[in-house]
């Protein structure tokens, strides 16, 4: 099993903050470190600090080597298509080649009205993030002059220069060229299928159960099949939330401060037990089992969703205990 680490950066985490985060991620041995790209605060006090997702990246981008970055997921209602290849790219080039993309529809509109930036429909904001997909691959693989039309966005002599870095080990786009993974997600829909089947590399499930991702990856090949697509070309991939800790009184704290941290009430441990069908909770015993769940309902990647980023010991356990370990 491969690892990241994503954390809720609207938590209040400052650049330092998660600069920190993303040393301690690196020394640790996880490939990439994700982050959300969020401008409301959540969960817990809606008062807190916020960041943009794709400044915080160019500066982690400058001041760590190996790790890979990426959003999960940047929502297309945010910035214009065309601007977004353009920034993806240009911090790509600030990386070495380090960045992954993940692209969504947006879901919350508490991001958008304090910033006077639209919310439409679900149709429509879904109609442009496929036209944000069909650019990311049109500027980074067609040849200068490329041409487009799609639901809301058109394009005439299409060309990026300079584009993302050459690097082994990344997706080949038509032209022979290496380009940034991209991925796609939700919880799974019809439409997200038809999506990740055409445009995505990874497709990440998020909410779901072992036994949820295995009905769910069984959709996303029938996807695939339908428009002539190896399924085993697209990766699979699961957001988790974890909580971990070496012994059961060590777990039990965290999830005590969790349960501040979310602003949320009542029991620690009843908490849990509503997340434990979907989680990685528990000491690392228990940790590796539920990823070998994952494992064996065909999930290649786990990214570890860190609701407690500031208990920087809980992202060493987690390095020490389950990467290179499962």
């Amino acid at each position: 099993m491969r690892f990241a680490l994503m954390i809720e950066a609207q938590q209040g985490l400052s650049y330092e903050d998660q600069l920190s985060i993303a040393r301690r991620a690196e020394a640790g041995g996880f490939e990439t470190l994700f982050r959300s790209d969020h401008y409301a605060s959540f969960p817990g006090d809606s008062g807190q600090p916020t960041t943009d997702a794709w400044a915080i990246l160019a500066g982690l981008a400058r001041e760590t080597s190996t790790i890979g970055l990426g959003t999960l997921v940047s929502p297309v209602t945010f910035r214009h298509p065309g601007n977004f290849v353009k920034l993806v790219t240009t911090v790509d080039q600030m990386s070495g080649g380090r960045i992954e993309v993940g692209v969504g529809a947006g879901w919350n509109e508490a991001d958008h009205e304090p910033l006077g930036l639209p919310f439409p429909s679900i149709e429509e904001r879904a109609n442009l993030m496929e036209d944000q997909l069909a650019l990311l691959h049109g500027l980074w693989e067609e040849a200068p002059g490329w041409t487009f039309d799609g639901h809301q966005v058109a394009v005439r002599g299409g060309a990026l220069v300079a584009g993302p870095v050459q690097r082994a080990g990344r997706p080949i786009g038509r032209n022979g060229r290496t380009r940034p993974r991209i991925i796609t997600g939700s919880e799974g829909s019809p439409r997200g299928f038809r999506m990740a089947a055409r445009y995505s590399d990874e497709f990440n499930l998020s909410s779901s159960t072992p036994d949820i991702a295995r009905e769910k990856e069984a959709q996303l090949d029938a996807a695939c099949a339908a428009i002539g697509r190896d399924p085993n070309s697209l990766t699979r991939s699961a957001m988790v939330g974890v909580l971990v800790g070496a012994t059961d009184a060590e777990v039990e704290r965290r999830a005590a401060d969790l349960l501040v941290t979310v602003g949320g009430s009542g029991d620690a441990r009843e908490y849990l037990d509503k997340r434990r069908s979907r989680w990685i909770i528990g000491t690392p015993d228990e940790a590796r089992a539920m990823v070998r769940r994952y494992a064996e309902a065909g999930i290649e990647r786990i990214m570890l969703q860190d609701l407690l980023p500031r208990d920087s010991d809980m992202i060493d356990l987690v390095a020490k205990e389950l990467v290179g370990k499962v």
